[in-house]
């Protein structure tokens, strides 16, 4: 996690975004008391989009556990596709 002042950002953005996009990283950019603004990749973001989606009912939650639970058991097993 990357942070830096406002003041910072403004002299180097394109390093900034560059670490962000390049690494990863996420940037916390400290705008006084309390309040400060987060950056992200995109394909960061969309990841924890589509994790919220995931777990966003109880359901399906229940189904990723149990899933994950089957997986570290070792309770799998293979199925051959077919091909047309």
């Amino acid at each position: 996690m990357l942070i830096a002042n406002i003041s910072d950002f403004r002299k180097d953005i394109k390093t900034y975004l560059d670490k962000v996009s390049k690494n990863f990283e996420t940037l916390i950019i400290n705008r006084g008391k309390d309040k400060g603004i987060v950056v992200m990749s995109l394909e960061e973001y969309n990841s924890l989009m589509a994790t919220n989606h995931e777990l966003s009912s109880r359901k399906n939650e229940t189904r990723l556990d149990s899933a994950i639970d089957k997986l570290k058991a070792g309770n799998t097993f293979s199925k051959d596709l077919i091909e047309e």
